[in-house]
């Protein structure tokens, strides 16, 4: 028999449009509560606003233009991203100011983090000073500037310069170069932002802000500005804000968080709401004691835990699969095949990473669907 022509295949339809409600919404799909993450967004920035700290939030966490805009609008400086590559949608959107928190190393990102800052005003990290030639190099070539900030390790035990020696060697080789500019500091410690006691991890955010002090204040002493000061995250933003120490935070989870924030003890003025979630449906009840949903690991990640389920009293997701997640079902809890169900992942950076859009609903009713276009931008 012949294979019908290729008119006769469907189109895979949106999982959704506005007006639509979400329990009609097909799944697995990404999903974002407005007025909670509305209210996170406000949140973060009023505290940012009250210390006087710039707001940079970090890109990485959900590879979105549509949700960049929106927290420009309400005060942000400009976006992080952590690839070249994903910073490229944000840019084509119209944001013309971002940080490249990373080190780029390697001729084909150099020409690109060159071409990218024809584009917009960028910054980018270094710890190295083959790898500052190298982006100074590649500037020149392309008649471009770039800020550099000298990555400082603050006890991530990850990148950055281990003192405040090396930091003024290679300011003071920025100075010197041309096609580059010091701008800095990038001061941030990622470990702090997951230590889950309250007074535990204001301890540690406190030895992250003095060795950046201490660094910044040797800088200084040798004759050379640092006024820029970038760091900071979700889980430390409340106590790096109000250091006096940095001057611009780099949080992104705080907008939607996940279960492995929701996992820390938030006993200060800081109370982020759940906003995103999974929706998924109940594909199968085949014994009492489990049902099974449509979302697995193809949907969301587990390095920081399995999802949970959101007001699902009665309800564990115990297990992920390719395509399934595996429920625990109490036998009093009231479930049906075919009901919806709004999952909480572990781990919000990775899960956008997974999804092409974002359906946006408000109390129960799609608002819009946004596109997630730095998806897989990872080089």
């Amino acid at each position: 028999m012949a294979n019908p022509p290729a008119a006769s295949v469907p189109a895979l339809p949106p999982a959704a449009a506005p007006g639509d409600p979400l329990a009609r919404v097909d799944t697995p799909s990404l999903v974002l509560d407005l007025d909670a993450f509305e209210s996170n967004l406000r949140q973060m920035q009023a505290w940012a606003d009250r210390h006087g700290v710039a707001l940079r939030p970090h890109a990485k966490a959900h590879k979105c233009p549509e949700i960049a805009r929106r927290q420009l609008a309400l005060g942000a400086r400009g976006i992080c991203c952590q690839k070249v590559s994903e910073a490229l949608p944000f840019v084509a959107a119209g944001i013309d100011d971002v940080h490249i928190s990373n080190e780029v190393v390697g001729a084909a990102k150099l020409a690109l983090l060159a071409q990218l800052a024809r584009a917009a005003r960028v910054s980018v990290c270094v710890d190295d000073a083959g790898n500052l030639a190298d982006i100074s190099a590649a500037m020149a070539r392309a008649q471009a500037q770039v800020e550099v900030l000298v990555e400082l390790d603050v006890g991530q035990g990850r990148c950055g310069v281990p003192d405040a020696a090396a930091a003024v060697a290679l300011a003071r080789q920025a100075q010197a170069l041309p096609g580059v500019t010091f701008g800095g500091l990038q001061a941030y410690h990622g470990s702090v932002q997951h230590v889950r006691g309250h007074a535990e991890r204001a301890a540690v955010a406190a030895r992250a802000a003095q060795a950046a002090a201490e660094c910044a204040r040797q800088l200084r002493a040798a004759g050379i500005p640092c006024d820029r000061i970038t760091g900071a995250g979700t889980g430390s933003a409340e106590f790096d804000a109000a250091s006096g120490v940095y001057t611009e935070m780099q949080a992104g989870s705080y907008a939607f968080m996940d279960g492995d924030y929701g996992a820390n003890a938030w006993s200060g003025p800081l109370a982020f709401r759940h906003s995103l979630f999974l929706l998924a449906t109940v594909m199968s009840m085949p014994a009492p004691g489990r049902a099974v949903v449509d979302a697995g690991l193809k949907s969301t990640t587990i390095e920081c835990g399995l999802p949970q389920v959101a007001g699902g009293a009665g309800l564990q997701y115990a297990a992920a699969n390719d395509e399934h997640g595996v429920l625990k079902v109490a036998a009093d809890a009231a479930l049906r095949l075919g009901d919806t169900l709004l999952l909480i992942p572990a781990h919000v950076d990775p899960t956008f990473n997974l999804h092409d859009s974002l359906v946006a609903y408000r109390d129960g009713v799609v608002e819009g669907v946004w596109d997630i276009s730095a998806r897989g931008l990872s080089r």
